[in-house]
């Protein structure tokens, strides 16, 4: 499948060397509006390049859009794209407001074109085996949820672009930009979020508009009670973490591994197996250092269910659950009151 992606900055690596390294997959167009960004990594992977990403939608041997935009543009090129018949891929998060999302949505409908939307972590083993205990019933009734990420981002990082720390086209900060991957995996372990409470700060940064710093308290629909913590001011950037409570033990996921499996039936074996040591880039204090393995089985499951004619496993209707536990967590921050997730 032919593969064209909008957007050459930091996270166009991720996507173009995925795309590089799956069997069937061919990178044969890229677009950003700095002809130079464009031409750079049209080099390394020798297809086309355009400033105009329109001109590149005319093209009827592109199958795939990779939408690497900055967030307030990705409901903008994402419907473009599937109104030319190309199918999707959007970075994370899927926009910054619940009605770009919507329009999102309707577009995939009409059109008929698969939407997917980068949630990579969905697809760890780690996040895998957790999935599996709790939808089988082993793990019980879940009783608490939290989602931590504790990252760091210089100054420099938000200068580096005019849209980053905006409302208008980063849509947020700590929690929307760097949080939603851990909030995704929250709200899709122990299921739909109810209520949020929550407390947003720009603490340790300058020329920013929104938070380096949130924390919230956060409750499920199914009783269940969590928290949900974000910061990039956590110098020199620490870890991500998951952590599950539930009536047969406790679960947790530090830096995308399994880091505690306290089942009640688990045996040694089966802890010596799942707690594996070994290191991975997480990004924790520069986004262009995550590792791509699981990007890379998003895309695979996406260029599946194009020629199964499935949905994708994070389609667009999973992509706006995380978005809406964010919108929430900032209204409740504005409004110093809980809100209710729509």
């Amino acid at each position: 499948m032919r593969f064209a992606i909008v957007g050459c900055g930091v996270i166009s690596a991720t996507h173009s060397a995925c795309i590089a390294g799956i069997e069937g997959a061919e990178l044969v167009a890229v677009a950003d509006i700095v002809e130079e960004r464009a031409k750079k990594l049209a080099q390394k992977y020798n297809c086309d390049y355009y400033t105009d990403y329109h001109e590149m939608l005319k093209r009827d041997d592109i199958d795939i859009v990779n939408v690497c935009v900055p967030s307030g543009l990705h409901h903008i090129i994402a419907i473009d794209a599937m109104n030319a018949g190309k199918h999707v891929i959007v970075e994370k998060p899927m926009d910054i407001t619940l009605p770009a999302a919507d329009a999102m949505l309707e577009a995939a409908y009409k059109t008929g074109m698969k939407m997917s939307v980068i949630s990579q972590h969905r697809f760890d083993d780690a996040m895998i085996e957790i999935k599996k205990a709790i939808d089988s019933g082993r793990a019980g009734k879940l009783y608490f949820g939290a989602s931590h990420t504790k990252w760091y981002r210089s100054q420099e990082y938000y200068d580096s672009g005019d849209w980053r720390g905006t409302w208008a086209l980063d849509g947020g900060g700590a929690i929307m930009n760097q949080s939603v991957h851990y909030v995704d995996l929250l709200q899709y372990a122990i299921g739909p979020v109810d209520e949020i409470y929550a407390y947003t700060g720009t603490l340790a940064h300058e020329r920013i508009e929104v938070e380096d710093l949130a924390v919230a308290s956060v409750k499920f629909k199914n009783g269940a009670l969590g928290i949900i913590e974000g910061s990039t001011l956590a110098w020199p950037g620490l870890a991500t973490k998951l952590d599950i409570y539930a009536e047969n033990g406790t679960m947790g996921i530090k830096n995308d591994k399994i880091a505690y499996w306290n089942l009640k039936d688990a045996s040694d074996e089966e802890k010596q197996k799942l707690l594996v040591k070994d290191e991975i880039k997480i990004g924790a204090a520069d986004a262009a250092t995550i590792s791509a393995n699981s990007h890379a089985r998003q895309i695979m499951d996406v260029m599946d269910a194009i020629k199964n004619d499935r949905e994708p496993k994070v389609n667009g209707v999973e992509g706006r659950k995380p978005l809406a536990v964010i919108v929430a967590l900032y209204e409740s921050a504005k409004t110093g009151k809980p809100v209710t997730v729509s």
